[in-house]
């Protein structure tokens, strides 16, 4: 290669490299580093597209319940744990027709295209109520679900999905009181 076609490349191979940088930071800014779940932003981006495609589709809210309680008795490693252990229940109940995110703190998201292909809402109940071992102790987990059917909004958006999950989240918070058993909202 002469000289002056090196010099005119080099140029091109430094935004190039530039370029995969930028575009390994922008993948990992929509991961959160913790769970491996996608952020809200990530996660967001894939649910438009969701709710525009899937007139069936179904959006979750679920926030871990006495989450702060795991932490204080337990240590933030234990609480790390149950994030960790809470994203990858989510995430297999999703399978391959939905995602999961993490919105932040103890707050979790899915969207699902077709519930049928999922092991069921009350599947995921049982799976995130699931008691699991850290240190060698087993400690309890609970969480509480709710839904929202895209179905059965007026007009199919996020926003408003997320709203009316979000509802029904808090009255499934409610439903059982603090320490009771929790119920999936719908």
């Amino acid at each position: 290669m002469d000289t002056y076609a090196l010099a005119l490349s080099l140029p091109l191979i430094g935004w190039a490299a530039h370029f995969g940088v930028l575009a390994h930071r922008l993948a990992a800014a929509r991961r959160d580093p913790l769970t491996g779940l996608r952020t809200r932003a990530g996660w967001t981006a894939l649910a438009e597209r969701a709710v525009r495609r899937h007139r069936e589709a179904v959006v979750l809210l679920v926030d871990l319940d006495d989450f702060k309680q795991t932490n204080d008795l337990h240590g933030h490693a234990a609480g790390d744990a149950v994030l960790t252990a809470t994203a990858a229940r989510l995430t297999a109940w999703c399978g391959r027709y939905g995602a999961a995110g993490r919105l932040g703190g103890d707050e979790f998201t899915a969207v699902v295209r077709d519930i049928r292909r999922t092991p069921g809402l009350a599947e995921l109940r049982r799976a995130l109520g699931e008691s699991f071992l850290h240190d060698g102790r087993a400690l309890p987990v609970s969480a509480s679900v709710g839904v929202c059917r895209l179905a059965e909004l007026p007009v199919r958006s996020l926003t408003d999905a997320l709203s009316a999950a979000d509802a029904a989240m808090y009255a499934a918070k409610g439903s059982a009181g603090r320490r009771g058993p929790r119920h999936l909202a719908h």
